[in-house]
């Protein structure tokens, strides 16, 4: 069965978060992903743990939790790009790839004449994606950027905690995680015009300037009202009632959408009379007046449990939903029914294998294709060079003996 990306190739000069993720997509989808990394150190986020994978000999590996999230179905080859011999290998490779993913500081691959321009010239048809903090242009282009940076930065971090708290930072790395999945759709429509065009191009990505196109509907409240939002815990600024309410055992998510399921709510709550109330019969009164409805609607959730509302309402088309650890999460029988937890071969651990999460997307003819483990660095080297560059074991004894692979 043929992935839809398969015959594709892909050069990964990224590390950490939001190009590997970028780079495992586009593997999940079935192109051909050459990690480089450095060697005898390899990308920084393997040893970001504890918790390391466990070895079969009882001892940690050297890979971390944090590394494997974002590497699967990949290839690792080592090479030393800082050195002349590194480059040129480098460069040899690249004109196997159609796509090549890099998340140096801007400047940094010129350096070493890996830059786009550098290349696009050798290699007319090639994509290059480069993933910085803050893009290539600007008055902030030069700096590092990382993704708790561009949280603060971009506004999301004034829009999440508490209203009387401090700002919080969302609990993954998102700004990271959704510049990645922003460097995929930009990839796949560059693929689309070469295919037109046989041209390649340059595809320029700032971690900030995707955390402030995802700000979506509390950024056009600001650009529509001038009002600055502020933040609402669990709140939503533009319905009411879709907050965290208290019940007998916890808490469950109440999130009403429309006028219909808050009437339904308050039949099944057993407070009818509230839908009717002048102030709350229509979402924009409800979110004009949601201080007096929050007032009362915990007093009424707190008689029944989290089993209670969150069944009952389901049956009625009113969404609810637990707040689950994620032990819950991976034990929830619609997570597991997903395949959204995965196990792939590892050879060393403890049990011969990790377990992963998997890739969501759902295809009815190309699935997605687990094919590789996150790699140890450097792991495929000897073959790749062998398989692409014809360097066989002698040169490649020599290559190891300098330092460039």
């Amino acid at each position: 069965m043929t992935a839809p990306l398969s015959g594709l190739r892909v050069f990964d000069l990224t590390r950490i978060l939001a190009g590997p993720t970028a780079t495992q997509l586009l593997g999940d989808l079935g192109a051909e992903v050459i990690k480089i990394e450095r060697p005898g150190q390899g990308d920084d986020t393997r040893k970001w743990g504890p918790p390391f994978v466990p070895g079969a000999d009882g001892e940690d590996t050297t890979e971390s939790a944090y590394y494997l999230s974002a590497n699967r179905n990949k290839r690792s080859v080592t090479i030393d790009i800082a050195k002349p011999e590194g480059q040129e290998l480098a460069r040899e490779l690249i004109g196997f790839c159609d796509i090549l993913v890099e998340n140096f500081k801007v400047g940094g691959l010129a350096k070493y004449g890996l830059g786009y321009d550098d290349l696009k010239d050798r290699y007319p048809g090639l994509i290059y994606c480069s993933i910085t903090g803050f893009g290539q242009t600007g008055p902030y282009a030069p700096r590092a950027g990382y993704d708790y940076l561009a949280q603060g930065m971009g506004g999301i971090m004034s829009l999440t905690g508490e209203p009387e708290g401090e700002p919080v930072k969302v609990g993954v790395g998102i700004a990271d995680i959704m510049c990645g999945m922003y460097a995929v759709s930009a990839i796949l429509a560059a693929l689309h015009y070469r295919g037109m065009t046989g041209q390649g191009q340059h595809i320029d990505l700032g971690l900030l300037d995707s955390q402030v196109a995802w700000l979506t509907y509390e950024g056009l409240n600001y650009l529509t009202s001038g009002q600055v939002p502020k933040r609402q815990g669990s709140e939503h600024p533009n319905i009411v009632p879709y907050k965290v309410m208290p019940c007998a055992d916890g808490y469950f998510i109440l999130a009403v959408g429309n006028d219909r399921q808050f009437a339904r709510f308050c039949e099944f709550a057993g407070c009818p009379e509230l839908a009717e109330d002048p102030r709350f019969q229509t979402n924009a009164e409800r979110v004009r007046n949601r201080e007096a409805l929050y007032e009362i609607l915990p007093e009424i959730t707190r008689q029944m449990t989290q089993k209670h509302w969150v069944e009952g309402l389901a049956d009625l088309a009113v969404p609810a939903g637990p707040v689950n650890t994620l032990d819950q999460v991976f034990a929830d029988p619609q997570v597991m029914q997903r395949e959204m937890k995965i196990s792939m071969p590892y050879p060393g651990s403890k049990n011969g294998k990790v377990d992963l999460i998997g890739n969501p997307i759902k295809f009815s003819e190309t699935p997605v294709e687990y094919r590789f483990a996150p790699p140890r660095a450097g792991q495929d080297s000897d073959a790749i060079l062998e398989e692409l560059l014809d360097i066989g074991p002698e040169k490649r004894a020599q290559l190891r003996g300098k330092g460039i692979i």
